[in-house]
C-alpha cells in the first residue's frame, strides 16, 4: 500500500470514528462488530482463517498443512500460495457480499500465519506452525504475509500473525499457563519471526496468546503489545485477542477480578479487538474510571483503518471484480498439488524407490491413513470438492497393471477399538493382504483429531498434545506384524509432527513422510513413489529418538531443545531428506562487506540420473561467544531445479544480523570474531552427514566484532 492511498485510509477511519459515540465506538471493538446504519457502515465480522487455504467457509482450494508448506523450504512458491489464498478469499468475500451474508468466517481478516516456534514435538498445535527454527520461520511468514496481503493499492487480504508470544504448550494450561522464558531466549527464538512479520511484511495485525509471558496476560501485556510491539517495532496495525482469552484474565490467571477489569487491562495495553464477548464490559470500564474515551476510541480508529485499508469504504478497490469463478479452479488445485509434491520429505530409501511399475504385479495397500481424508487435512481447512486418498492415487497411478489389496489394518488410536479381538482381527486381515503383495505400502502416523487445539474430541484426555512420540493405538504392533513376512515395505507417515520411528528405520525399506497433504496429497505420494517425481522437501523439525531426551513440555528454556541446542543425536536432523539423485557441491566462497552482508557462492552438480528440486542450506558457528547458540544456526537458504548433469552456481545472502548474538539481557550484539560458514544440502551435524553420505563445504572466517 503507497503511502497516500494509506493517508487516505487513516482519514477515513479518523472521520467515521469522530461520528461515532462512545458506545457506537465500543460496538466496534468486537469480533461481530455490528453495523452503524446511520454513518453507512456496513457490519462486519473480524473472525476468519487462512493457514493453509481460506477454511471454515465452504469450497475452497486446500493446500498442505503449514508445516508441510515450510518443508518446501520455498520463500517465493509460498508466497504464489498466499496470492491464490487472498484471490479466492476475494472471490468468495464479494459473492457474499452480493447475498449480503456478513456472518463469521466470511470477511477478508484472517488470522494466520501462525508464526509459534514449535519447539516441542508434543505440542499438538504444532503442525500448524514452520517449525523449530526462527529464521525459517522469518522468512516464510514474511512471504505468506506478503502473498496474502498483495502489492496493491488496497490491501488483498490482511493477515496477522499469531500467538504473541512464547506460545507453544502444553495446551491444557493454556488458559493458567505463564511460559516464564528469559530475555535471551526471548529475543533469539521466540520474538524473530514477529519482529520480521511487523519490519519486513507489514503484517496487518498481531494476536496475542492465551497465557502469562513472565506474569503478564498476553493479551494484555504492557511489555508485549506496547513496549515491544509499538514502541519498539513501530507496529501500525491492530491487535485481536485469541478467542475468549480475555476472559482468562479474571477467570484463570486471576490477575484481575471482574470482566470489566479483565477488559481495561487488555485495551489500555493495546488489544483492540476481543474475540469473545468481555468487551461487552467496556462502557461498564469507562463508567468505572478504568479505561478513558481516548483509549476505545484508539482502538476504533485502528479498526476503521484496517476496514478502509481492504478498499471496504472504496469504490475503486481492484479486488471488488474478482468472480467467483476463480474460487477453487482448476489452476489453483494444481499449485496444491504442486505444493505437496514439494513438501514430503523422503527419510529412507535403501533403493526400493521410485518403484518400477513395470516389474510390480500386486501392491498391499494397507494402514489407517491409507484411504483417510482427515489426515490429508490437518487443521484449520476449508472444504476441498475432491480428495485423492493414498490409495485413490495408487490406484490412479496404477490402473489395471497390477491388483491392490486393501486393508484398513488398524484403528488409528486406540479408543476407537471396541474390543482385541476386532484389532487382531483387522491386523490379520493386513498380514493376509501383505503376504499376497510383491510390495507393502503401509500408511500410518496421525490426524489432527490427534494432534491439534485444545478440545479436539479424539484427544480429549491430553487436550490435543501428545503424551508420547510412539505410534498411536495398535499401529506399531500392525507395523511389526507386516515386516515380519520379509515383503519390503514402505512406510508412509502422514503426521504433522515428529514421532519417534526408529523402529521402522531400522526395518522398513523406504519412509516417506507426507504430513498432512492437502486435498491432493494422495496423487502426490503416487507421483512420488512411482518416480514421476522426485522427493525434495527438507525437515523444518527435528525427529528425536525419545522423548525422554527433551526438557520437561513446560519448560520454555531453549536449552537441549531443537537443532541449535540439542546435545544428542536425532533420528533425523532438521534441513534433511533425500531426493532420487545424488549432488556434488565445490568451489565454495564466502565474503563479508563492511556493513556485514555475508555473501556464499558455491557450484552444485546434479550427477545422479533424475530432475531434481534440492535445498542449499547455509548455517554459522561462532566459536567465540558465550552468547552463541550451543550448535550451528540456518543463515540462509535456496530451493534449485537441477536436470541430470545440470550444474549451477548458487549465491546465498547472509544478512548482518546472522553474525550477531544475543546476550543475557536480550540485546543483539557482534561478540566473537571466530566464525565458520558451512554450506550443504543439510546441517552441519553428524548424523546428517552419516545419512546423506556426504558433508557441507565450509569456510572458517576471523573477524573483529
Amino acid at each position: 500500500m503507497d503511502a497516500q492511498t494509506n493517508a487516505v485510509c487513516q482519514r477515513t477511519a479518523l472521520d467515521f470514528v469522530k461520528k461515532m459515540t462512545l458506545e457506537e465506538r465500543a460496538s466496534q471493538l468486537r469480533y461481530n462488530a455490528p453495523a452503524i446504519p446511520r454513518l453507512g457502515i456496513p457490519a462486519y465480522n473480524w473472525w476468519n482463517e487462512a493457514l493453509h487455504g481460506v477454511a471454515r467457509a465452504g469450497t475452497a482450494t486446500m493446500f498442505p498443512q503449514a508445516i508441510a508448506l515450510a518443508a518446501m523450504f520455498d520463500e517465493e512458491f509460498l508466497r504464489k500460495i498466499a496470492d491464490i489464498i487472498a484471490t479466492e478469499a476475494r472471490a468468495k468475500y464479494n459473492a457474499y457480499f452480493q447475498e449480503g451474508d456478513r456472518d463469521i468466517y466470511k470477511g477478508l481478516t484472517f488470522w494466520s500465519p501462525n508464526v509459534n516456534i514449535f519447539r516441542d514435538p508434543r505440542w499438538g498445535r504444532g503442525h500448524e506452525t514452520y517449525g523449530e527454527d526462527p529464521y525459517l520461520t522469518s522468512r516464510l511468514g514474511v512471504a505468506f504475509i506478503k502473498g496474502l496481503q498483495g502489492e496493491g493499492k488496497y490491501l488483498k487480504a490482511a493477515a496477522c500473525a499469531k500467538h504473541f508470544a512464547v506460545h507453544s504448550g502444553p495446551e491444557g494450561l493454556r488458559h493458567e499457563f505463564d511460559a516464564q522464558v528469559s530475555a535471551k531466549d526471548l529475543y533469539e527464538t521466540y520474538l524473530p519471526a514477529f519482529e520480521a512479520c511487523v519490519k519486513e511484511a507489514h503484517v496487518e495485525a498481531v494476536m496475542g496468546a492465551y497465557n502469562r509471558t513472565n506474569g503478564e496476560p498476553c493479551c494484555g501485556s504492557k511489555t508485549l503489545l506496547h513496549d515491544i510491539l509499538r514502541e519498539k517495532w513501530g507496529f501500525d496495525g491492530h491487535v485481536v485477542s485469541d478467542c475468549w482469552a480475555i476472559q482468562d484474565f479474571h477467570q484463570f490467571h486471576m490477575v484481575t477480578r471482574t470482566a470489566p477489569e479483565s477488559a481495561a487491562l487488555a485495551l489500555r495495553n493495546g488489544c483492540d479487538v476481543n474475540c469473545g464477548v468481555t468487551y461487552l464490559h467496556l462502557l461498564q470500564a469507562y463508567q468505572d474510571g478504568l479505561v478513558t474515551e481516548e483509549e476505545i476510541s484508539r482502538a476504533a480508529f485502528r479498526l476503521m483503518r484496517t476496514r478502509a485499508r481492504l478498499g471496504l469504504f472504496a469504490s475503486d478497490c481492484e479486488y471488488n471484480a474478482i468472480p467467483y469463478e476463480v474460487n477453487d479452479c482448476a489452476a489453483h488445485n494444481a499449485v496444491s498439488l504442486e505444493a505437496a509434491r514439494r513438501s514430503m520429505v523422503l527419510l529412507k530409501n535403501n533403493g526400493i524407490l521410485p518403484l518400477d511399475g513395470d516389474k510390480i504385479t500386486s501392491i498391499a495397500v494397507i494402514g489407517p491413513n491409507a484411504d483417510s481424508r482427515e489426515m490429508l487435512r490437518g487443521n484449520y481447512y476449508g472444504t476441498a470438492s475432491q480428495y485423492t486418498t493414498i490409495l485413490d492415487g495408487i490406484r490412479q497411478r496404477v490402473g489395471d497393471m497390477a491388483r491392490i489389496y486393501y486393508s484398513e489394518g488398524c484403528h488409528l488410536f486406540a479408543d476407537r477399538v471396541e474390543g482385541l479381538a476386532q484389532a487382531d482381527d483387522r491386523i490379520s486381515e493386513a498380514v493376509i493382504a501383505a503376504r499376497k503383495a510383491d510390495v507393502v505400502i503401509l500408511c500410518l502416523g496421525m490426524d489432527a483429531r490427534l494432534e491439534g487445539e485444545q478440545g479436539d474430541a479424539g484427544n480429549a484426555q491430553a487436550s490435543g498434545d501428545k503424551v508420547t512420540l510412539e505410534l498411536p493405538g495398535r499401529q506399531q504392533k500392525l507395523l511389526e506384524a507386516v515386516t515380519a513376512l520379509g515383503k519390503p515395505v514402505i512406510l508412509v507417515l502422514g503426521a504433522g509432527s515428529a514421532l519417534a520411528i526408529s523402529w521402522a528405520d531400522e526395518n522398513c525399506a523406504a519412509i516417506l513422510d507426507c504430513w498432512y497433504p492437502g486435498s491432493h496429497g494422495g496423487e502426490a505420494v503416487a507421483d512420488i513413489l512411482f518416480g514421476r517425481v522426485s522427493p525434495s522437501g527438507k525437515l523444518p523439525i527435528t525427529f528425536y529418538r525419545t522423548l525422554e531426551e527433551l526438557p520437561d513440555f513446560t519448560d520454555y528454556s531453549m536449552k537441549g531443545r531443537t537443532y541449535r541446542y540439542m546435545e544428542g543425536d536425532s533420528l533425523y536432523p532438521f534441513g534433511y531428506g533425500l531426493t532420487y539423485s545424488r549432488v556434488r557441491l565445490d568451489s565454495m566462497e564466502v565474503s563479508r562487506s563492511p556493513e556485514g552482508t555475508g555473501t556464499v557462492s558455491l557450484w552444485i552438480e546434479n550427477v545422479g540420473e533424475y530432475t531434481i528440486d534440492e535445498v542449499v542450506q547455509c548455517y554459522l558457528k561462532n566459536f567465540d561467544s558465550p552468547y552463541a547458540p550451543r550448535n550451528h544456526s540456518l543463515v540462509a537458504f535456496r530451493r534449485v531445479t537441477l536436470s541430470p548433469g545440470e550444474r549451477r552456481k548458487v549465491t546465498l545472502e547472509i544478512t548482518p544480523t546472522s553474525w550477531m548474538v544475543v546476550n543475557e539481557e536480550g540485546e543483539r550484539i557482534l561478540d566473537g570474531s571466530h566464525y565458520r560458514i558451512y554450506a550443504g544440502i543439510s546441517q552441519p551435524d553428524r548424523r546428517s552427514c552419516e545419512l546423506l553420505g556426504m558433508e557441507p563445504l565450509s569456510v572458517e572466517m576471523t573477524f573483529d566484532a
